[in-house]
């Protein structure tokens, strides 16, 4: 089953436990894929996008979600 919620920076940081500024510096040196949604200026990312990207991740040591 898919999940087709959209994550802002805010739920990103708060799934992989690291401050939202975090995340948007993952995303300015391109350690972050691209959104699947812009809305107003403002990027997105599915739920899904994000945890196959924290799957995927060096040093990501098999962490599972909780």
């Amino acid at each position: 089953m898919s999940d087709r919620r959209l994550w802002s920076y805010k739920e990103i940081a708060a799934h992989i436990r690291v401050q939202p500024d975090t995340v948007r510096s993952y995303r300015k040196h391109g350690l972050l894929p691209p959104p699947d949604h812009v809305e107003g200026g403002k990027p997105f990312w599915y739920a899904d996008t994000v945890r196959a990207w924290v799957a995927s991740r060096p040093g990501n040591r098999g962490r599972r979600d909780e």
